[in-house]
């Protein structure tokens, strides 16, 4: 008895793994990341969210992390530059209209980075440019700095 039900499970067992591999060779397609973009991918204004967390002094209170969101609009020309304007609140402060001005490069894979321009007093991202363009995912990558940035086409 023990033999045939070793036998059946062994067969099953076979016959399952038959199936997994006749269906992964056609049903499952390859994925790759989007090709051909370039400077000119990003164009146009953006209307974007910004949301974690700012390393900053304690002040004697514990922690030295603080809250920091905003929103605001920004305009890729498409050549290099980017501009925008936005609001944001840091620890329950606000501020409206902030200026910021970056440089930014997009490789080839669809990925970039944006650098404060000089004076600009902002901070720097590598981004993934999604959706042909219509959206950028960019996170900030200065030391002290937690958060992201998520970038829609208008």
């Amino acid at each position: 008895m023990k033999r045939i039900v070793s036998a059946l499970v062994t067969l099953a067992v076979l016959a399952a793994l038959a199936i997994v591999t006749r269906t992964s060779e056609h049903g499952v397609k390859a994925v790759y990341a989007q090709n051909g973009c370039n400077l000119a991918t990003l164009n146009g204004n953006y209307g974007f969210s910004i949301a974690g967390f700012l390393a900053h002094s304690s002040g004697g209170h514990g922690s030295t992390n603080f809250p920091f969101a905003g929103e605001g609009l920004g305009n890729f020309d498409g050549a290099g530059n980017f501009t925008a304007t936005f609001a944001y609140s840091f620890n329950g402060t606000s501020s409206t209209d902030t200026s910021y001005s970056a440089t930014y490069i997009v490789n080839s894979d669809c990925t970039g980075s944006l650098t404060a321009t000089p004076g600009s007093g902002g901070d720097n991202f590598a981004f993934v440019i999604v959706s042909g363009g219509a959206e950028i995912l960019a996170t900030d990558v200065n030391q002290g700095a937690t958060y992201d940035i998520d970038l829609k086409k208008q």
